[in-house]
């Protein structure tokens, strides 16, 4: 019977130290919805693969976060613990300055008290790297070494496609501002209508690092989507007619052209902007080092060893923001909605102003391609071609799309830069 007893004893001694009994304590409950949306986003990333190399990541970072008593994003901090009692002639001979050389600290009330450290989580230190801005720009390396702008370069009217969509961001942060949301925390929800995650989570740890969590999830998600989201908008804003349209192949574009690009957008955006340069300066360095030819090694490594290591980082830490006390608020799903809404502007002015370079230029562009000019590298763009080829299966548009599409993430970094500029 003792044994027994003791068995028990520690069994009920493991229940009371795990996580079981949180989740049906207090508002544990909280916990165990995050957890339920942290499923159903792994559902999406593997079931369906609505962009799995991120929402599998945050997913599971949001899983472990929201796990009772994991600790993975705990902050470190120095506990002070009573060692011993000293007497008066202690207290003369060691000042308080000299005992805490050696983990000891000396209190008025005459006894030593000794540090004691405690780690942080692992998920904690990671996530330095997105407060401190590192992993965004990185990631826009990434994304450089693997962009060609050719079909930009080709086609320079792009770029009016490219800043038309970005005209969803601000027009969602005078919503924000009017929903009586701060204005640095409108800026951080705004962003996040440029479709771009790492712009979003740059720009939000820089104005409102608090609500990082929820609005790089929804940044994410929306990009993740951006085959759900983007095609009733496109659908209707453009006619058949305008659908069918059937655009003439791109001029080849030299290799001196695309050396130059980058360099020559670094040095303009860098001066006119320079809150800027960190985003915009890593895409072009990326860039240049593929088009260059002459460090493919350097080039190779930032599109895949770079890119894949930093994805991972990324995106395990951004979920572990989503902690449930931060997530459930009303808040939240306005900033959800509001993400949603400049997404979903963006996706329109893009396709609006598709339909007026359609009529200036006698019905030779197709506004389809205006959709891709939010920065969602290289998915928006071949939505753009699917819903063509439903009007048209031997219509193809990927190519003159993804002239609006690089041009995004150019625009959407610019706007970045605009919103530092004026918020920080």
């Amino acid at each position: 019977m003792e044994i027994l007893s003791s068995i028990w004893a520690s069994i009920l001694s493991i229940l009371n130290e795990s996580g079981l009994l949180f989740l049906f304590e207090g508002e544990g409950w909280k916990n165990a919805i995050m957890i339920a949306v942290a499923c159903f986003l792994l559902y999406l990333a593997i079931g369906r693969q609505f962009e799995p190399l991120l929402l599998l990541p945050i997913a599971f970072g949001m899983l472990l976060v929201n796990l009772p008593l994991s600790g993975v994003m705990d902050v470190p901090l120095t506990e002070l613990k009573l060692a011993a009692p000293v007497s008066g002639s202690d207290l003369a001979v060691a000042s308080a300055t000299e005992l805490a050389k050696y983990g000891q600290i000396v209190m008025p009330d005459g006894n030593t008290y000794v540090e004691v450290a405690h780690s942080g989580g692992l998920l904690y230190y990671l996530y330095l790297g997105v407060k401190l801005g590192i992993y965004p720009p990185l990631i826009f390396l990434g994304i450089g070494a693997m962009s060609d702008f050719g079909p930009l370069l080709a086609n320079p009217k792009s770029f009016i496609l490219g800043a038309a969509a970005q005209i969803g961001i601000f027009a969602t942060f005078c919503g924000a501002i009017l929903l009586g949301f701060p204005a640095k925390v409108a800026g951080a929800i705004a962003i996040i209508g440029g479709a771009d995650g790492p712009t979003a989570i740059y720009v939000t740890s820089k104005l409102a690092a608090e609500y990082l969590g929820p609005i790089a999830v929804a940044a994410y998600s929306y990009m993740a989507l951006v085959p759900i989201i983007q095609p009733p908008i496109m659908r209707a804003l453009t006619t058949r007619k305008e659908r069918a349209v059937v655009m003439t192949q791109l001029r080849k574009v030299s290799k001196t052209e695309k050396i130059m690009f980058p360099i020559i957008v670094t040095i303009v955006v860098a001066l006119l902007l320079p809150s800027a340069a960190p985003l915009v300066g890593m895409l072009m360095l990326g860039n240049l080092m593929r088009e260059s030819g002459v460090v493919k090694r350097i080039s190779d490594a930032a599109q895949n060893e770079l890119m894949n290591i930093v994805t991972i980082f990324l995106g395990v830490t951004v979920g572990a923001t989503a902690r449930a006390e931060v997530f459930l608020k009303a808040e939240t799903l306005m900033i959800v909605g509001l993400g949603l809404a400049a997404f979903c502007l963006g996706t329109a002015f893009g396709v609006i102003f598709g339909k007026l370079m359609y009529l200036f230029t006698g019905g030779k562009v197709n506004p389809l391609i205006g959709s891709a000019g939010v920065s969602a590298v290289p998915m928006a763009a071949r939505v753009s071609q699917k819903v063509g080829q439903e009007t048209d299966p031997n219509n193809y548009l990927l190519m003159h799309a993804l002239g609006p599409n690089v041009a995004g993430v150019i625009g959407s970094a610019v706007a970045a830069g605009v919103l530092l500029a004026v918020l920080k």
